[in-house]
């Protein structure tokens, strides 16, 4: 039996929003980085170099690192290796719009029941925040301001602005200091059990909530914590939500 939390902790990607996934090298990313290195590399080098990238970073994502790397960082290391000196030093000085740029997508919708859930956990007098690995945190914002859920999160924690990331637990007691409530009070929601369920744990909140998306199904769950509760949706989530 799950107890009342104190306060709801949510992932951003595959629980609050999901979308499609992204094109390693979307016309309009190639093009801005074109723009920036002032036509240094070809568009076919800049295609090749963001499509490598984009499947080294998600390998690296998919490994146990305690700390988030920085815009610059990020670039350096998955894309611009082997680029001219003047082209990187020119991404360097944009790796923050950049960041930005890769990870906005157009495709971002809430998922089935979020606005339920987040309206019943309002209701019950529940404070909330998103806590997310991203490249950019920003853009995360943005998305949430712009489908008018935004303004219903106390707190919204980004590894990115954090400089450590899931499953680090640091990243579920910062939303829990900034929000004043204790970590051993709160649910976390989370679709991966490599990263969200082993934070949970690690951070020992009151209960770990999956919520089954396309990247659940993708981890093996050999060696893996089960969760406490498996939910489909935010109609899930919200079942679980008793009135006050």
């Amino acid at each position: 039996m799950l107890t009342f939390p104190a306060a709801l902790l949510l992932d951003f990607g595959g629980v609050l929003a999901d979308a499609p996934a992204p094109e390693p090298a979307p016309p309009e990313l190639v093009l801005r980085l074109f723009n920036v290195t002032g036509g240094a590399l070809s568009p076919g080098e800049i295609n090749r170099s963001l499509t490598a990238g984009h499947a080294a970073y998600g390998a690296w994502r998919d490994e146990d690192h305690p700390d988030e790397l920085s815009h610059a960082d990020y670039w350096r290391r998955f894309v611009t290796t082997g680029w001219p000196a003047p082209a990187q030093e020119a991404v360097r000085l944009h790796a923050t719009e950049l960041a930005y740029e890769a990870t906005w997508r157009s495709t971002w919708a809430l998922r089935p029941g979020i606005p339920e859930a987040l309206r019943a956990a309002r209701a019950a007098e529940l404070p909330m925040a998103v806590v997310s690995n991203t490249l950019c945190g920003a853009a995360h914002r943005d998305f949430l301001a712009r489908a008018g859920v935004g303004g219903l999160f106390a707190v919204q924690i980004y590894s990115d602005e954090a400089g450590v990331r899931k499953p680090n637990p640091e990243m579920i007691w910062r939303a829990t200091r900034e929000l004043g409530v204790p970590t051993e009070k709160c649910w976390f929601v989370g679709d991966s059990r490599q990263r969200d369920v082993v934070c949970a744990r690690r951070a020992e909140a009151a209960a770990a909530i999956l919520m089954r998306s396309p990247r659940t199904d993708r981890e093996d769950p050999t060696g893996l914590p089960e969760p406490d509760v498996l939910v489909a949706d935010g109609f899930g989530l919200r079942d679980l939500l008793p009135a006050r």
